[in-house]
Formats: structure tokens, sequence, C-alpha cells
């Protein structure tokens, strides 16, 4: 029977060394290539994400009931949110936010416009003072107030673009103090250079089917006519 040799053995073992040695050492190396391009990856996700929040604008609804979608069911229903669909649909960068709070008038609006601007905006949409009408508030309040706000966004906000929402009473407010009241956001419009809605309840306003019970807040119909309304004006400017 043949002998094996001793020298042959301990080359051979020597041989076996040095594979497992460089099996090792490669899937060492593997394992961090794999970890490395892990890293890689997550890093780049991040800054995707960072990229993201960076470029997306704000668009502010601020105001009184009608903004915020009183009396419907669901707050997706109310105007801005159908501006955020339409806005969405043309693939823009834009989120609407809702700042609008019901029975607002336009001293409240004043009292928490500093709170509301903690967040930058590109678009500023103010629809205030059909409280102030329906309470009888002096024509000379309500537009003080209107201005201050617009003021206090221009000083915090100067990029900012504003538009103004205007807003009309019914008949029985008397002839005088409507038409003034009509011509307050008239006024404003042109003395501070503001994009402008002449009504936002155009075509809405007075027909009983777009609007609830009460006559005076729109239905979910009657609040896509108001976001058509708005988008005439809105569209243009985010469009650029």
């Amino acid at each position: 029977m043949q002998q094996i040799s001793l020298t042959s053995v301990h080359h051979k073992l020597i041989k076996f060394c040095y594979f497992i040695s460089a099996f090792l050492i490669l899937a060492c190396g593997n394992e961090k290539t794999e970890k490395n391009s892990s890293n890689s990856l997550e890093k780049e996700q991040a800054q995707d994400t960072v990229a993201t929040k960076i470029q997306t604008k704000t668009i502010v609804c601020f105001g009184d009931s009608i903004t915020a979608g009183y009396g419907l069911d669901d707050n997706s229903d109310a105007y801005p949110a159908v501006l955020q669909q339409k806005i969405d649909a043309l693939n823009l960068n834009y989120t609407v936010v809702n700042s609008g709070v019901s029975g607002e008038t336009t001293a409240g609006g004043k009292s928490r416009i500093n709170w509301v601007l903690n967040q930058e905006c590109a678009v500023f949409i103010l629809e205030l003072g059909a409280n102030d009408g329906l309470r009888g508030v002096a024509l000379s309040e309500t537009r003080s107030n209107l201005q201050d706000i617009i003021d206090v966004v221009k000083q915090k906000s100067p990029n900012t673009t504003i538009i103004l929402a205007g807003m009309q009473l019914p008949p029985n407010m008397g002839q005088e103090y409507t038409s003034e009241f009509k011509q307050i956001y008239i006024d404003l419009a042109a003395k501070n250079n503001l994009e402008f809605i002449p009504f936002i309840l155009k075509d809405v306003g007075g027909i009983a089917e777009l609007n609830q019970s009460d006559g005076i807040h729109p239905t979910v119909e009657g609040h896509k006519i108001v976001a058509i309304t708005v988008w005439e004006v809105l569209k243009p400017i985010v469009s650029k």
C-alpha cells in the first residue's frame, strides 16, 4: 500500500488555508460593499426627501366659515381641498393649508395672523369680512382690520403673493351699507396691488340649491364652484 508523503499533505494544508483566507477576505469585502451601497442609497433617499420638502410651497387659505367648510360632513369637500385636487392633477408642488375658522371676523383674523405666518407661504388667500357685514360692524373697522392683516403679511413674508377675496352682502343690510362694504375690497386690492377675486361666492351666493338650509354656507356642489372661482386667479400664479 502506497504511503502518503507528509510533505504533500503539508502543502495541501497550506493551499487550503490560503483558499479559506481568500474566501473570507472576499466575503468581508462584499459585505462591506453591500453596507456602503445601502448607506449610499439611504443618503440619497434622505436627500430626495429634504429636497422635496424644500421645493414644496404652501398656499394658506385664511378665512371664516366659508373657507373652513362649515356644515359639510367632510372638510375635504371645502374649496381649499378642491384647490389641492386641481393642483395635484397638474403635478404642481404646492400644499394648500385650510386656515379657516367658523364665525371669524376681521378682528379675529387680525389677532391670529402672526401665529398663522409662523409657517412660510408662497400664496396667501385672504377671505374675511362676511361676519363683520352680517353683524353690522362699522365699515371703517372692517377696512382697517383687513389692511392691518395685509400689512402683516407683507412685512413678515414680503415674497408672498396675496389674493384678496371680495365679499358682498345680501340686500336686506341696506343699499348704502352693502355698496360701501363691496367697495372696501375693490379699494384695498387697488391700493395694495393685490391679486383680486371680486366675489368669492360668484354663481353660488343667493342660489338656494347651492347653499345649505341657512342660505349662507355653500353645499358640496357650491364649494366646487367657489373653487373654480378662486382657481381662475390662483392657477396663473402657481403655474409660473
